[in-house]
């Protein structure tokens, strides 16, 4: 199966809007007020949760989006919304209610386990002049977009009153309508192309307790019967998914086995890829494929996240050319970093031209690699070779080195860089624990040293053995042609 150009896309998200907020710690003792654990804060983080979440892994994909919700007038609605800013996204539907908290999900995490949770949020429906507001942005976008994807999760936001409203407009322009449903009451989401409920809420809806394979077909044929969607896929976890295509028989998607770190935000990027499947022009059954691969990709990370084309592509075992899975993009190793961080894993970067790999490279990357958990290796693209190396460098191509790297046991991740500035820009997002290079420099001209003393890592300087370098290798065999 070939992956969609999802770039293409336009997709016009409504739901409800939340933070989601990781605070980190470590317990050492009790408190001796009470039978609790004292968590030691080490960091925060903030990502976009619910509404915010679908909205997250659409623009991961490369997909054109615009958002509509309600948040509070305080400081976490200022985050969402440069968050939406930073990605790209068209936020002209985001209403800003004086009074009204912005919902914000805590999770305290400790020796890598979820230790406590702590929602902040207000339930009550929106207000008139926000219901009016949404619609007229919503009914303003709907022409334009390919699909339009509804978030509930229940806090006040997807009122019987907007729902008719963008299901009846998206269905007047012909647009493909996705609801992650919410609550007992299916029968709002009447018209949606399709309802991705989870097990215990399919069940819950329906009113069986699904407790044998068998009770599915029933589960499925109450739900569309009473909430008039014309399709529904169910949610499985460990189990995958079960579609229901109208009155054909349900098409079962068996999920891939991998370890399970937080299944937070799952649902979300299952409604995303479904969506941005449907829009593309795939069948209900190629984007449930799509989507049940996505979602055995996010469980596998810790807190909500979204996956990259690059990670589907490898999932679906498409491979565009022959470049290894371990090389990746600038971005994809910013997110990729802050998933390993969270997990409490120790990064080494290093970075080179390590063009002609020799004896020297090896023993650095292998001791690089016994530094931390995770080695990255950042190279110079083929100017910036040539720029440092003079004429008739590289002798290997980027895309070559980058290949035989991969192949190495000591290397996790390749990334290539183009100029000092993108270096640096690499070491501020990834903020390894330390940045390894050869004693031929010092912890002075290594590029980055500054911002990694900021971020509290350090500089490793290795020995190097002399005389042995690739530009030494390479002259030496000039000498003999």
């Amino acid at each position: 199966m070939k992956l969609p150009n999802f770039d293409e896309c336009s997709v016009l998200v409504v739901g409800d809007l939340m933070l989601d907020e990781y605070v980190w710690g470590d317990v050492e003792r009790i408190s001796p007020e009470a039978p609790v654990q004292i968590v030691s804060v080490r960091r925060e983080d903030h990502t976009l949760g619910g509404a915010g979440n679908v909205v997250n892994n659409l623009a991961a994909l490369g997909a054109k989006v615009s958002v509509a919700g309600v948040i509070g007038d305080r400081s976490d609605g200022d985050r969402l919304l440069r968050r939406f800013n930073e990605l790209g996204v068209d936020a002209g539907g985001v209403v800003r209610e004086k009074g009204r908290l912005t919902t914000r999900k805590t999770r305290v995490i400790a020796a890598n386990q979820h230790v406590l949770r702590i929602d902040r949020e207000s339930k009550k429906d929106i207000s008139s002049q926000t219901l009016a507001t949404i619609t007229e942005f919503a009914e303003d976008k709907i022409p334009c977009a390919d699909a339009v994807l509804i978030s509930d999760y229940g806090k006040g936001l997807l009122t019987r009153t907007l729902l008719k409203r963008i299901t009846e407009f998206a269905e007047i322009h012909g647009k493909i309508t996705l609801a992650d449903p919410k609550g007992l009451d299916f029968s709002k989401y009447s018209g949606v192309t399709l309802l991705t409920p989870n097990k215990k809420e399919a069940g819950l809806a329906s009113g069986i307790e699904i407790s044998r394979e068998a009770d599915f077909l029933e589960v499925g044929n109450k739900i569309l019967e009473k909430s008039e969607a014309e399709n529904l896929l169910i949610t499985c976890g460990k189990d995958g998914m079960l579609l229901f295509e109208g009155n054909n028989t349900p098409y079962e998607i068996s999920a891939q086995a991998r370890q399970v770190y937080d299944v937070s935000g799952a649902g979300d990027t299952v409604a995303s890829v479904m969506g941005l499947a449907l829009a593309s022009g795939l069948s209900l059954r190629e984007g449930a494929v799509i989507a049940n691969a996505a979602a055995g990709i996010v469980v596998g990370k810790v807190g909500t996240a979204t996956v990259s084309k690059a990670e589907l592509n490898t999932a679906l075992n498409i491979s565009a050319d022959n470049t290894s899975p371990k090389h990746k993009s600038l971005s994809e190793l910013s997110e990729l970093a802050a998933e390993l961080r969270r997990k409490g894993k120790k990064i080494a970067v290093t970075n080179g031209c390590f063009d002609l790999l020799h004896t020297g490279h090896i023993m650095l990357l292998s001791k690089s690699k016994q530094l931390g958990d995770v080695l990255i290796v950042a190279i110079d693209d083929d100017a910036s070779v040539r720029a440092l190396k003079g004429p008739g460098r590289p002798v290997l191509s980027a895309g070559e080195r980058v290949r035989i790297l991969s192949a190495l046991d000591s290397v996790d991740y390749v990334a290539v860089f183009s100029s000092e500035q993108q270096l640096k820009s690499l070491i501020e997002n990834i903020r390894p624990d330390m940045l390894t290079k050869g004693s031929n420099y010092t912890s002075e001209k290594v590029v980055g040293h500054e911002l990694l003393e900021k971020f509290g890592g350090r500089v490793v300087l290795f020995p190097i053995a002399e005389n042995i370098s690739s530009s030494n290798i390479i002259n030496n065999i000039r000498k003999e042609i």
